[in-house]
């Protein structure tokens, strides 16, 4: 049974550990304003270059651009995995890691082969222990800042992969921010360049309000795509980027929030057993006392 000095000691334990997430909450909580409104800025500015591609794109009706090649099959799938470098975020890599095993287990048939290149630490030491091909791997690259400088190389080194066909098709697994409390796994293809359904496009959805018309293009579509695709790719892996740092502040945030409230219930339930045991220890006293007494008279 725990003396009384072994309880306080552990009540004491409790309290520091709830001092240092109760830090590492207002830590997380900070970051994650400074990346949401990143993130929030720079959803339209992707949004609406992605749709000024589609027009370029479906205006040209056919491939003008190393990048929207489809190559046939059987095709060399490579899998970037964007993960976090740090622990302590409850479930975020956990999800991501079996969403991504479970990708790779239904396509595995429909590619030649499916290498990884993983971005974050937690998902190196992930996917080292498994049955998997890894092509690269990098850490520390989100670095809790929204800095645009980081993503270029990552995606000229992509693109040249790609250019230089060492893989006929590049799919991105994240995680994507949908609020404080919801961050759900999701793949997007990063190349080659998917054209958008018709029934998708501006033209078919009937949208009058949009402006579309006919235009004509200086310099061509091909040099247009030229110039703008390379920016494109960097701009979607940068959104990405942003979506993976502010998933991971805001289920920080959550997780050390809800480790605050554990430790405190526990310190409640230390102070009640502490007490009780007092208590126990001072009535046990007593009776020695009156046991005492009643001996030596």
């Amino acid at each position: 049974m725990a003396t009384l000095r072994d309880i306080q000691r552990r009540i004491q334990s409790v309290k520091k550990t709830s001092q240092i997430t109760k830090a590492m909450q207002m830590v997380a909580a900070a970051r994650l304003r400074k990346m949401q409104e990143a993130l929030e800025n720079t959803r339209p500015y992707a949004e609406k270059m992605d749709q000024v591609v589609q027009q370029l794109v479906s205006a040209s009706g056919e491939t003008v651009n190393p990048l929207m090649e489809e190559r046939p099959g059987p095709r060399n799938l490579e899998l970037v995995v964007i993960s976090t470098d740090r622990g302590l975020c409850g479930g975020l890599n956990t999800n991501l890691f079996r969403q991504t095993q479970a990708f790779i287990k239904d396509q595995q048939s429909e590619y030649a082969s499916i290498s990884l290149n993983l971005l974050g630490q937690k998902a190196m030491d992930f996917f080292k222990k498994r049955d998997v091909t890894i092509r690269t791997s990098t850490s520390n690259l989100l670095t809790g800042k929204p800095q645009y400088e980081i993503v270029r190389p990552v995606a000229r080194a992509l693109t040249r992969s790609f250019i230089n066909g060492d893989v006929d098709e590049i799919g991105v697994y994240f995680t994507q921010f949908h609020s404080v409390m919801t961050q759900r796994s999701a793949y997007r293809t990063l190349l080659p360049l998917q054209k958008a359904p018709e029934e998708e496009l501006p033209e078919a959805a009937g949208e009058e309000s949009a402006g579309v018309v006919d235009y004509l293009y200086e310099p061509s579509q091909e040099v247009l795509l030229q110039k703008l695709l390379p920016r494109y790719i960097e701009v979607q892996l940068y959104w990405i980027f942003l979506e993976a740092q502010t998933s991971e502040f805001a289920a920080r945030m959550t997780a050390m929030d809800s480790a605050t409230s554990n430790a405190k219930e526990m310190v409640d339930r230390l102070t009640l057993i502490y007490n009780r045991a007092r208590q126990a220890a001072i009535t046990t006293e007593l009776m020695d006392i009156v046991n005492g007494a009643e001996a030596l008279q």
